[in-house]
């Protein structure tokens, strides 16, 4: 840089204004911070670390574990299927006589099933009825039929009486037959099913 008087004369004075560049300055602010991040890395790769053992077991929606651990050892229990034993209770409660006429009772059901499915996915073959099924579902069909050709001629004999009744008297006997018919159903089916132990 030239510096000039006031009278315009040069003066050749140079001030050198680059910095001084040093390669070790830079190789030891390198090394440095290679030094800090390596010890941030190690710093968090020990704070990760714990004591316990990590054990990874197989689990599914029935099994069950419990896991003892400590600096001198550890204890695991586990069980791939628990319960073992599944239970399903039931409540019914049920009109008894004709048209609820003796009261009602409650019957209480307790049942223990394993997993093979047998209870709960009909033997394991999902889609296909049991025997015992079989079995009940025709029983009650029989049941809902015979008690439905009772309950009509029971209505039709109750529908006698009633048709005399002017206006009215025809609708009245169509009904009391029709109503017989439909709990004449219910109760047939009921009773049969009701006598064979594997039906609910």
């Amino acid at each position: 840089m030239r510096f000039v008087k006031k009278n315009l004369e040069e003066v050749d004075h140079v001030v050198d204004t680059k910095p001084n560049k040093s390669p070790f300055k830079w190789a030891l602010l390198t090394v440095g911070t290679l030094f800090g991040v390596a010890h941030i890395g190690v710093l968090g790769h020990l704070m990760d670390r714990t004591q316990l053992p990590k054990i990874d077991l197989p689990l599914n929606d029935y099994s069950s574990y419990v896991i003892r651990a400590g600096k001198e050892g550890y204890t695991i229990e586990y069980k791939a299927n628990d319960p073992k034993v599944m239970r399903h209770s039931r409540e019914i409660r049920k009109k008894n006589g004709f048209f609820g006429a003796g009261g009602e009772s409650q019957i209480d059901t307790y049942e223990e099933y394993t997993m093979d499915g047998g209870r709960h996915l009909q033997g394991g073959d999902v889609g296909k009825l049991s025997a015992d099924q079989l079995e009940c579902i025709k029983a009650a069909g029989g049941g809902e039929s015979s008690g439905k050709m009772v309950g009509a001629s029971v209505g039709a004999g109750l529908g006698g009486v009633v048709a005399n009744i002017p206006y009215v008297g025809w609708v009245l006997s169509g009904w009391l037959m029709m109503l017989g018919q439909d709990k004449g159903g219910e109760v047939g089916a009921e009773l049969a099913t009701a006598m064979i132990a594997e039906c609910e």
